[in-house]
């Protein structure tokens, strides 16, 4: 198929699929930025309920993305702390975190990436509110569970908390660094002012505001919403320019090993099976027919396919009504979908 039918068709099915689930109240509304080579288009569907208004969605509304920070802000900085001789994934956390020793040391910064850490799964941190325990030791301290794959937010954690220390800087100021390179001038850590182009997210007590312009991880929050797993808010706008930029450097001449290129390349390739269908490279998903990605809990995600130089990220506040987030699967599954055929 032609890149431009491409775009009209798939673009079509995801305002299709967001038009149901605002009809059907599921979700307040959509944005989505679908895209090849030097084309995009924006798909935008519903409002965002900021206050008692219903605004409409847009492509320059900010979403809180959830989980998409491990690869839009810990992921890219890593892959800077290798290329630059600060960090090799393969050494032992132990070699950044003096003192202990901690059950955590022996974990390397690939079993992080890969999620097979096994750190604690459990990334609740308000057993660490009141204590004067640093909180990568805190994380370090503790047993490490079985050996195997198993999603963890701690690990993504403890990289945030490691790159302030090898870059000497807060992790928001980094990744504001490296998003400002790249053109991603709306992209940033909140928290932002509660106006129409923020979208809401979960209203977690009845009769009460919504979490507004402030992450809606509650360990982020405890962090002070500057974390190494969730606390940014992105557009569908710079989630493009985003996606554009990863698919320029992936296309790029094989360079020394050392690149940013070469670990991007890496970060692509299946690094351990989770199930028949996907693996995880560093970071990411990855498909058997070429299909890399990565969700937010909020309700966002943002799939690349390297052959063919298609992307499409998705950005919705689908907490917004409560954590079911119905028709969500549904609306990840078309975009796979649009994909693989």
């Amino acid at each position: 198929m032609l890149d431009g039918d491409w775009l009209a068709e798939t673009g079509s099915e995801i305002r299709g699929v967001l038009k149901v689930m605002v009809d059907a109240g599921w979700i307040p509304g959509g944005t989505a930025v679908v895209g090849t080579g030097s084309m995009w288009e924006f798909v935008a569907v519903g409002g965002t309920h900021a206050g008692d208004a219903e605004h409409l969605a847009a492509p320059d509304v900010h979403y809180d993305v959830a989980s998409l920070t491990k690869v839009m802000a810990t992921w890219p900085l890593v892959g800077r702390a290798v290329a630059e001789g600060l960090m090799d994934l393969d050494a032992p956390l132990a070699e950044h975190f003096p003192g202990g020793p901690y059950p955590g040391g022996r974990v390397t910064v690939r079993q992080i990436l890969t999620h097979t850490s096994r750190l604690n799964p459990v990334t609740w941190l308000e057993r660490y509110v009141g204590t004067e325990q640093d909180l990568a030791e805190a994380i370090l301290s503790e047993p490490l569970d079985d050996e195997g794959y198993r999603y963890i937010d701690r690990g993504f954690i403890l990289l945030g908390l490691l790159l302030e220390r090898l870059f000497g800087a807060p992790l928001d100021r980094l990744a504001g660094e490296l998003w400002s390179v790249a053109g991603m001038s709306s992209t940033t850590y909140g928290p932002l002012p509660r106006s129409p182009m923020v979208a809401p997210t979960e209203r977690r007590i009845p009769g009460t505001a919504p979490t507004w312009g402030v992450v809606h991880d509650e360990s982020a929050a405890l962090m002070g919403g500057v974390a190494g797993h969730a606390g940014v808010f992105t557009t569908a706008i710079d989630l493009g320019v985003f996606a554009r930029d990863l698919l320029r450097v992936h296309g790029e001449t094989r360079g020394a090993s050392g690149s940013f290129a070469h670990y991007l390349r890496q970060s692509w390739q299946p690094q351990v099976s989770v199930d028949d269908r996907f693996a995880r490279g560093l970071a990411w998903l990855v498909t058997g027919d070429g299909l890399v990605y990565h969700h937010g809990y909020t309700g966002v995600s943002l799939f690349l396919q390297p052959e063919t130089g298609r992307y499409v990220g998705l950005l919705t506040n689908a907490v917004h009504y409560g954590r079911r987030r119905t028709g969500l699967f549904d609306l990840r599954a078309a975009v796979r979908t649009a994909f693989t055929g």
